[in-house]
Formats: structure tokens, sequence, C-alpha cells
């Protein structure tokens, strides 16, 4: 007779056998707009410290004092310089002059892009594909010297930013070329509550991860809602 036990499927790897990053200290370039503050005041309430970087420091210390939670501000470069791991969280038309402008500040970090290339017209939104391929290998193309992954594309702004909202029950698509980066990318995710990182390929794929936005977009419309991405059988 089989017992429950021998049922039971093995762990996965990825999903649970990943590093401590409490030590880390995480900046989001971007971090005044709507979705690098969501991500900066989540990722600092679950105990992580962040850095919140803009093109004016002012901006970034007033933002930094509205979120709380110990979270600090500086200009980008500064941010990309007191960061091991550094979000991008710009608009995308703002997207290649500032990370080109911070290579040598970024050099030797891991940068996470969550940048969403999108256009809208009358029928609502539709991805835009860059000649590199995706936001993220755009970011690559330009910091050489960096380890660049893609993450955190299909979170509500909203739900980041409201405080009564405990729990984010969502999934990260996790992309990159190194399995040490995207582990630790999974493992930022996994500190919000209701949050989970699942690795979902190399960089070349994370078009789709991007473009699935405009998606998104189109449910939260019609339904009013603030939808994420659950992923089955992970």
């Amino acid at each position: 007779m089989t017992s429950s036990a021998q049922n039971t499927p093995p762990a996965r790897r990825d999903l649970w056998e990943l590093p401590d990053v409490s030590g880390l200290v995480v900046g989001v370039l971007g971090g005044t707009g709507d979705q690098g503050r969501g991500l900066a005041y989540r990722l600092a309430r679950a105990g992580q410290r962040v850095v919140v970087g803009s093109r004016k420091a002012e901006r970034a210390e007033a933002a930094a004092a509205e979120l709380g939670n110990g979270v600090e501000g500086a200009d980008n470069a500064e941010c990309a310089r007191r960061s091991d791991v550094v979000i991008v969280a710009v608009p995308w038309d703002g997207h290649e002059a500032t990370v080109a402008a911070l290579r040598a500040e970024l050099a030797g970090k891991l940068v996470v892009d969550c940048v969403n290339p999108l256009g809208f017209d009358k029928k609502g939104a539709y991805p835009i594909r860059p000649a590199e391929g995706s936001a993220a290998e755009q970011a690559a193309a330009l910091l050489p010297e960096s380890r660049v992954a893609a993450a955190f594309h299909h979170l509500s702004a909203v739900l980041l930013q409201d405080p009564e909202v405990e729990r984010i029950e969502t999934d990260v698509m996790v992309l990159g070329e190194s399995r040490e980066d995207t582990d630790v990318v999974q493992a930022l995710a996994g500190l919000i509550p209701g949050m989970r990182g699942v690795y979902a390929g190399r960089l070349r794929n994370a078009h789709q991860v991007e473009a699935m936005v405009a998606n998104l977009i189109s449910v939260n419309r019609r339904y009013r809602a603030h939808a994420g991405v659950r992923l089955t059988d992970v």
C-alpha cells in the first residue's frame, strides 16, 4: 500500500531553496512613480533596506519620507551606487536614456527590469517591441557589465501602494540568464505576503511577459479589477 507521503510530489527547488536576501540593499529607479513607489513600499514594509531614486534627489527624499519604513531617497546615480540590487521602474519613454546614463554606477550590480513597453490608442493598450526584443534585453545591451533580470511586470500599483491591503495574491514571473540571479529576485518577490516568484526562462522570452500587461489592462478596465497572474501546478 502506498503512503500519502509517497504520493506527494517532491518540492521544487526553485520555489523553496532560495537565498537569504535580508542583507541586500534594493534600489528602485523611478521610485517616485506609482509602480516604483509601490514596490519600494512593499519591500521596505517586509523589512528590506530600500533606496528610491529619481532624477532629482529632493524629489526622491520627499517620496522616501512619505513611504516611511526606513526608505531612503537619492538621485538615480547615488541610488544605483548605494544598492546591491537595482529595480528599473521608469516610464518606457525614459527607459533607454535613464539606463544608459547609469552604466558606470550599475556595473557589477544585479539589475531587475520591470518596464513594460506599451502604446495607447482609441482601442486601448498594445505592446511595443523594441529593436532589442524587449525592455529587459535593451537594458542588457546597454549594461554589458551588469547582470540583468526581468520581473515585477504584472503588479497593480494601486494594490502595492494601499496600506490596507495585507496580501497581494499573485505570481511574479522572473527571467534571466543566471539562475543564481533569478533565485535572488524570486526571494525578494517572496518577501511580500501572498506573492511568489517563479522562474520563467531567459531574457529572450521577456517580450511576451512585458506584452501581457496590455491584456491585464483590458481585464482591469472591463471588470474594474486589479488583476494579476497566478500560475497553476507549480
